[in-house]
Parts: C-alpha cells; sequence; structure tokens
C-alpha cells in the first residue's frame, strides 16, 4: 500500500515519492525543514493512511538513546528487596518485573507494523544517533539484565524529523532515505489552509496569503511565521470577524496585519516591520 496524502494532509508529490521510497528501502525517512511545516504530522497522517498504529518518541536535550530500547528500574528493585520479608520476594527475584520498555522495543514486539515516530532527533546529544545506529539498521537489541535478543517481529516504517539544530552523524545519515519539505508556495498553502477552513471566501484568504507573505519575506526576520502560525492568524481572523478592508492596500502599500502578535513572535522583528513601514511612508 503506498501512501497518497489525506483529506486533512496536503502532501506534495515529492514528499509522496519520498515516503513510499523510505519504506520500499525499508530504511527510515529523515524529514527536515522549517518548524511548523508538518514534520510532525507527517507520521500522524501516514499511519492513518495505511492504518497503522502510531508511535511516537519525542526527544529532549536530555533523551538518551537508551529510554527508547528499555530502563532497568534498580531503585525500586532495591525497595522491594527491603520489603521482601512481608509480600515473600517473589517479584525481586525475577528481574524482568524491573525492565521498563521503551519505544522502539514496543515497535518491535508489536503484532502488526507500526509507524514510529522519532521527533526532533536534533535535540539530542550529538552521540544520540550514533547510539541508535546498530538498532536501527538490524532492527535488534540486546538485553543485558536478562540475557535476550529482542528482534523486530514487522520491520516498522520509521520517520525521524530535525529541525536543522544540530547536524546529524554521516553514519547515521547513510542509513537514511532523506526529504526536506520545502516552505508551501502560495498555491500550495492555499490548499493547505482550504482543508482547515473550507467555508473562507476566496477574497479573504487570497488578501490574507498576501499579507502573510509579505511578513515572511521581509529581509532580516529572526524568525519567519510559519504554516501553523499563519492557521493561528486564519482561525484568529475568522473568530474577531476581521473585515476584507483591513488585509488590502492600496498603491502597493505594506499593511500592517491586524493581529500581527500571532505572526511575528519576537521584539526585533516587530521593530524591523514597523522600520519598514516608516521608511516607506517616507518615500511618499
Amino acid at each position: 500500500m503506498k501512501f497518497k496524502g489525506t483529506q486533512d494532509y496536503v502532501a506534495t508529490d515529492d514528499l509522496m515519492l519520498a515516503v513510499n521510497a523510505a519504506a520500499t528501502l525499508k530504511r527510515p525517512l529523515l524529514v527536515k525543514g522549517e518548524p511548523g511545516t508538518g514534520k510532525t504530522m507527517l507520521a500522524e497522517e501516514v499511519a492513518k493512511a495505511l492504518g497503522m498504529p502510531l508511535l511516537q518518541w519525542h526527544i529532549k536535550s536530555t533523551t538518551k538513546a537508551q529510554q527508547g530500547l528499555y530502563e532497568y528500574d534498580a531503585v525500586s528493585r532495591l525497595r522491594d528487596s527491603q520489603l521482601a520479608d512481608i509480600d515473600g520476594g517473589d517479584k525481586v527475584r525475577d528481574i524482568r518485573n524491573y525492565i521498563v520498555q521503551g519505544v522502539l522495543w514496543k515497535a518491535f514486539t508489536a503484532e502488526q507494523p507500526v509507524v514510529l515516530l522519532i521527533d526532533e532527533i536534533d535535540k539530542a546529544d550529538i552521540e544520540f544517533p550514533n547510539d541508535l545506529l546498530r538498532e536501527i539498521d538490524r532492527m535488534e537489541f540486546y538485553v543485558y539484565e536478562t540475557r535476550e535478543l529482542i528482534r523486530a517481529v514487522h520491520r516498522p516504517l520509521v520517520f525521524i524529523t530535525s529541525n536543522n539544530e544540530k547536524e546529524l552523524p554521516d553514519a547515521f545519515l547513510r542509513r537514511c532515505f532523506f526529504h526536506y519539505i520545502q516552505f508551501p508556495d502560495a498555491a500550495t498553502m492555499q490548499r493547505i489552509v482550504e482543508v482547515h477552513f473550507p467555508d473562507l471566501k476566496k477574497n479573504l484568504l487570497a488578501a490574507a496569503l498576501q499579507r502573510f507573505y509579505e511578513v515572511r519575506n521581509l529581509p532580516g526576520l529572526k524568525k519567519k511565521p510559519s504554516t501553523s502560525e499563519l492557521l493561528d492568524w486564519l482561525k484568529l481572523l475568522v473568530a474577531e470577524d476581521i473585515p476584507l478592508a483591513a488585509l488590502q492596500s492600496q498603491d502597493d502599500a505594506v499593511v500592517v496585519p491586524p493581529l500581527l502578535g500571532a505572526l511575528l513572535k519576537t521584539e526585533q522583528d516587530t521593530s524591523l516591520f514597523e522600520k519598514l513601514l516608516f521608511m516607506q511612508q517616507q518615500r511618499r
């Protein structure tokens, strides 16, 4: 079964091709792109479209690769051993009672193929990807405490996302199929918005997209507004019943969009926008 997009997710042809290529090659799909371009949602929608369960591992700066495999809860075992005289100690004698399965273990032993999302891998320590090389490549790992080899019953469809905060090791990259999600052009963005706001008036949508791209394309922005921020902004425009006239300009002048705080999130970027408006007014 091939991924062809869903009603709730507008996937470009090259993105659908990348998903299906990774599945054919049985390699993880490494997805990069600006924050807010739908990297995480891609895995969710692929799982929905293919009828597969979704397991998610959201990476933090403190996450270690071992946590994705399993963790041995030695503290709980020590505590229980101190109470062994009370309950007989049956639980303490079986070390398996203190092995906590990680997301990869659950994905490997699932009864049916699953979609596994390793989200924002670049947040972790630089050694994190290298620590997972063997497990992701061979689809197996060893549990030293119980002397068991855990092998994947079914190979999961693995999605790995990155916001490009850190460079990933070459050895890790070699094991992935790579795709960079380009920021949507106006036509693609219109399709995305229509999925979320099917009843939005065409003239209001056109004016809003024009204002959005004017703001986004300002040179020198520290944080460019993303797709998710556009959707938030449009939700506010509808909720506040902002008139079309508030989004329209005359003589190609730059307009201050209403509710600008939904798009620009830093004082530096807001000041830059105000400076641009001032310079334009001075030229007129």
